[in-house]
């Protein structure tokens, strides 16, 4: 026999590897160049979304910033509220404290004008009675002298 082979003289597995061979390189070849077509937009891709990440990072965290500084002016609004109110009822108090004081003085004028009037009544009753004393007692001379003329 000849160094050629014949159809009938290979294993039909020979075939089949080398079928595979060329197959497999063939698949290698295509990826290869599906990579080298695609990679370069999907690097640039990858590139922009690592960018727009990090953006969104910096975009979240200037907001909670801001967030945080809209809390405290609000905070300071409700303290600004509270010494508005507090002003507003300090106002009533020393209102309040005047008044009473202005009472505590007409009671005090009150009470001494009432302990004159009370004095007062006290001397001119004294006096009544005085009076009265004298008059029984003029009375009583009078009876005595007019007793003793007779």
């Amino acid at each position: 026999m000849s160094g050629k082979r014949g159809l009938s003289d290979t294993s039909p597995d020979e075939g089949l590897l080398e079928d595979l061979t060329v197959e497999d390189k063939a698949v290698e070849q295509l990826a290869e160049g599906l990579l080298s077509h695609y990679l370069p937009d999907l690097q640039r891709s990858k590139q922009a979304l690592q960018e727009l990440t990090q953006n969104q990072v910096v975009l979240l965290d200037t907001l909670e910033q801001e967030i945080s500084k809209f809390k405290e002016c609000h905070s300071m609004l409700d303290i600004n509220a509270l010494f508005t109110e507090a002003k507003h009822y300090h106002a009533k108090l020393v209102n309040i404290r005047k008044e009473m004081l202005m009472l505590h003085e007409k009671t005090s004028k009150l009470k001494k004008r009432a302990l004159k009037l009370q004095q007062k009544r006290q001397k001119e009753e004294l006096e009544r009675e005085q009076q009265r004393e004298k008059e029984f007692e003029r009375e009583k001379q009078l009876t005595a002298k007019l007793a003793k003329r007779t």
